[in-house]
């Protein structure tokens, strides 16, 4: 009995332990870049144009 209680505890620490790295991992992954900056719309550009700034 002790040697299946060992077991199902040890399975449960070591998908936490799975989990846990799987999310730092994650977490320092970061944001993807975007290829190249976005460019301002038209409907922007005309605004700034009529108002000078």
């Amino acid at each position: 009995m002790l040697r299946r209680l060992f077991a199902r505890y040890s399975r449960g620490f070591g998908a936490a332990v799975v989990a846990v790295a799987a999310l730092v991992t994650a977490a320092n992954a970061g944001p993807a870049r975007a290829a190249e900056p976005p460019r301002p719309t038209q409907h922007v550009l005309s605004t700034v144009a009529q108002t000078g700034r």
